[in-house]
């Protein structure tokens, strides 16, 4: 392996594991379930899905690193809109918003509707 795939691997790994500790940060420190969700879908997509391409390079084999970027497609797909349900879901059973929170879009939505 050359110098060259060695530090883009090591750049990549590095970059996913800070946005996976971010996405664990967010996770706990949020006040609510909402705030909490996009922690974890925006920089947790981020954080996997970089880790998923470093891996796919590093093994210097075309069709692992297809399988490793077909999984990122797939987590980059589907992962917002889980998060974008789960916290529409919470929101109808009652889980109320933070009081730091200062726009209701589910409120104003419901209004429309």
């Amino acid at each position: 392996m050359s110098w060259s795939i060695a530090i883009i691997i090591t750049f990549l790994l590095l970059v996913g594991a800070l946005f996976s500790l971010a996405a664990a940060i967010g996770i706990n420190r949020f006040p609510d379930v909402y705030t909490r969700l996009h922690a974890a879908s925006k920089a947790g997509t981020v954080g996997s899905g970089l880790l998923l391409v470093a891996v796919g390079i590093n093994a210097l084999d075309i069709s692992i690193l297809a399988r490793s970027l077909a999984a990122f497609c797939f987590v980059v797909l589907t992962a917002p809109v889980s998060a974008h349900l789960l916290a529409k879901a919470a929101y109808q059973m009652g889980y109320r918003l933070s009081g730091a929170t200062v726009i209701n879009e589910f409120e104003a939505d419901r209004k429309l509707n």
